[in-house]
């Protein structure tokens, strides 16, 4: 299943949850998100094999449609793991480090260029978790650049292991960023990002994936 859950096929997963109503066309994908006609027949012709999606597969009228998106989802993370990501390790002696993060990335122009996962950005929507750990990512272009600078500007000092302020070079380069949301003014991945981070992580990912879903199941938003 990797293919289907590679980082150009996750946006046309991503795309479809975000609308699992919706009758889509190739082209739909080549115009709204820049995905190349045969990199979406593949995925799309996958994904019909293996029942996720239904439809007219060919010819004037041809459409796709979600047809299981609990069972995509699932079977989605079965593959996917937080660790694939590239992830730097640093520690802050400052206990509320998030407004200075985000004077620093307003001051510079980079709001666009960072988004919270894991708890740090769960916590936005479910305040579940008490965890005094930060997890960014950043985008993939002038990574190294842009978690220097970070680095400077946080005081942050980087090490091999442990830490509690960590920088992600994310294993989705394009996807991860896709339905980014803005929440008390950061930048949080989408839920589906959230839930895919969180459900294998071992620091009580999967009870607060689970708990999260619940949340925006019940406020009409559920992606599954």
């Amino acid at each position: 299943m990797k293919t289907d859950f590679s980082d150009k096929a996750s946006i046309v997963i991503r795309a479809m949850l975000s609308q699992p109503k919706k009758r889509w066309a190739i082209r739909d994908f080549e115009k709204g998100f820049d995905i190349g006609k045969s990199r979406t027949a593949a995925v799309l012709s996958s994904l019909r094999k293996k029942g996720f999606i239904s439809g007219i597969p060919s010819g004037r009228l041809a459409y796709n449609v979600l047809v299981n998106k609990q069972a995509l989802v699932k079977e989605w993370t079965k593959f996917y793991n937080f660790d694939l990501n590239e992830i730097h390790l640093y520690y802050s002696p400052q206990n509320n480090i998030l407004p200075k993060l985000k004077n620093y990335v307003e001051s510079r122009g980079l709001s666009d260029k960072y988004a919270l996962t894991l708890h740090t950005g769960a916590n936005f929507i479910t305040n579940y978790v008490n965890i005094q750990h930060t997890y960014c990512y950043l985008t993939n272009e002038n990574f190294k650049e842009l978690s220097l600078d970070i680095c400077q500007a946080l005081d942050l000092k980087q090490l091999r292991k442990g830490g509690n302020f960590f920088l992600v070079k994310p294993y989705y380069k394009q996807g991860v960023f896709e339905g980014r949301q803005k929440i008390r003014g950061y930048n949080i991945v989408s839920n589906l990002q959230l839930y895919l981070d969180l459900f294998n992580f071992p620091q009580r990912g999967k009870e607060h994936a689970e708990y999260l879903l619940k949340i925006i199941k019940e406020k009409g938003e559920s992606f599954v």
